[in-house]
């Protein structure tokens, strides 16, 4: 049952942090488009902004897959998710005629995916990872 458990944590990990790589990946590919769907929902300093969102994206999804500073890596993502929710999401604050049902899925979504990575910063990445290799010293 513990290996069940250890590759169940493991396959999380990849999932988790697949579902912010290939996202941080499409945003370079498509940067001038992303752009421009943050400047309709009035996101500030979107240069920056968007940049900073990749580099967090790319590097901490890669640091749940591999196990290294997971629980960080895991707690930063949780919080740039919550943001990106608020602002991109935000079903609360649509136009008449707005798709408040798909805007209202995506932000339970995200909070579902937020929950996942609580979850991994409270459990830790477990022992097939970086974060707890076998010292041989």
């Amino acid at each position: 049952m513990k290996l069940f458990n250890n590759v169940c944590l493991l396959a999380g990990r990849l999932l988790l942090g697949l579902y912010f790589i290939v996202p941080g990946l499409q945003k370079i590919t498509n940067f001038d488009m992303m752009s421009q769907y943050m400047a309709q929902h009035k996101v500030p300093m979107i240069s920056l902004l968007l940049v900073v969102t990749i580099i967090i994206q790319l590097s901490a999804g890669l640091a749940i897959i591999i196990g290294y500073k997971g629980r960080f890596a895991a707690f930063l993502l949780a919080g740039l998710t919550l943001v990106i929710s608020v602002y991109m999401h935000n079903f609360w604050n649509l136009p008449e005629g707005g798709d408040v049902a798909r805007e209202t899925q995506n932000f339970v979504k995200n909070m579902a995916i937020m929950a996942g990575l609580l979850v991994l910063v409270g459990r830790g990445t477990g022992p097939f990872s970086l974060d707890n290799r076998k010292s041989n010293s």
